[in-house]
């Protein structure tokens, strides 16, 4: 039987990453030999990462990068922010993102793609990372803009590292104008959609849904007064375009840098100094874990589960933890209040 020195367990450990114990018992297996023992932790963590599947993974990392003319976002999740800050999983999620150009917005592609110094696939480099480090974790989603001519400009909020961070924004702005004055507006009106996360471009890109949402809420309460139908719809059509459509259409938004013009006319205003049409082509915002269905944990009952042979009691309803809520950044007080309007059928506070 072949001695397994600490040196061996020490090599195949840098190599693979995997625990002390684990590298151990693979080099045991496979009679001391290094490239039987890793492909045998490999399998090995496939294995754990099955099991850890089920697990919800809502934190992580969202990653953007652009090279002028093209961009793409990634979300790569874990389960808890603790490894987000990993350094190991940043690189990993760097080097993911490095890959999502040539994806174009294409999930399987990205996953099914050669990940660097590697024969590993992306999907399969994760899987080992689920074994190495010990969490579910997963590539959910990808996006692309790509223009012809002008600049596709990126913005990365909450920043944990080159282009990862919390919130990333993509923006498109197609011209022939001046390419660095595009790139400067266009880095600009990314950190608007990082604070104001519209919905659409225009009130044409909306979801239909979420019109007839609002239509009918609008409608609910204008019924409520008692008016005629006629002059009831004429108030319901008019909210939707001063209240709804202003603030969920990226155009029609107040610009958070000057807290007075629209979208719109700060286009038309950084025309003057590209010294070109611009058109914004699209935009795309991706906020870490959001749509992410979070399980809410008893904390203190899991506890007293682990340790009720011991005569453990339940600990006191006020020791429940909810699950971490992920929101965006606040932008200043003042500024996002003059961005973002009061919506009127919100509660309305005191006035000053």
């Amino acid at each position: 039987m072949t001695n397994i020195t600490a040196q061996l367990v020490k090599e195949l450990r840098d190599k693979t990453g995997a625990g002390m114990m684990d590298c151990k018992t693979a080099l045991t297996e496979t009679n001391g030999d290094m490239e039987a023992a890793a492909d045998w932790l490999r399998k090995k963590g496939i294995t754990k990462a099955a099991k850890k599947q089920d697990r919800v993974a809502a934190q992580g990392l969202i990653g953007v990068t652009s090279d002028g003319r093209t961009g793409a976002l990634v979300e790569v999740n874990s389960e808890t922010d603790f490894v987000a800050r990993n350094g190991q999983f940043q690189d990993m999620v760097q080097k993911i993102v490095s890959l999502a150009p040539k994806a174009n917005g294409n999930l399987a592609a990205l996953l099914g793609a050669k990940y660097p110094g590697t024969g590993n696939t992306v999907e399969a480099q994760v899987k080992d990372a689920i074994a190495t480090i010990g969490e579910n974790m997963g590539v959910r989603r990808t996006a692309a803009l790509a223009v012809k001519d002008g600049v596709v400009a990126s913005y990365i909020h909450n920043k944990a590292g080159e282009g990862i961070g919390k919130i990333g924004v993509l923006v498109a702005l197609e011209s022939a104008g001046d390419n660095a004055k595009l790139a400067e507006f266009g880095r600009q009106l990314a950190m608007h959609v990082a604070a104001s996360s519209p919905l659409a471009l225009t009130p044409a890109d909306l979801d239909k849904a979420a019109i007839d949402k609002e239509r009918a809420l609008y409608t609910e309460q204008a019924l409520a007064t008692g008016k005629p139908k006629e002059i009831v719809d004429k108030i319901v059509e008019g909210r939707l375009k001063k209240e709804f459509f202003q603030q969920a259409c990226l155009m029609s938004q107040v610009f958070v840098l000057d807290g007075k013009s629209s979208v719109e006319e700060v286009v038309k205003a950084t025309e003057k100094d590209a010294g070109a049409p611009i058109k914004v082509k699209g935009f795309i915002r991706y906020a870490l874990g959001e749509g992410i269905e979070r399980k809410q944990e008893d904390f203190a009952a899991e506890v007293a589960k682990t340790v009720g042979a011991a005569g453990a009691q339940p600990a006191p309803a006020a020791a429940k933890a909810e699950a971490p809520k992920i929101e965006p950044k606040k932008a200043n007080p003042k500024t996002e209040a003059k961005a973002a309007p009061a919506r009127k059928d919100a509660p309305k506070g005191k006035k000053k």
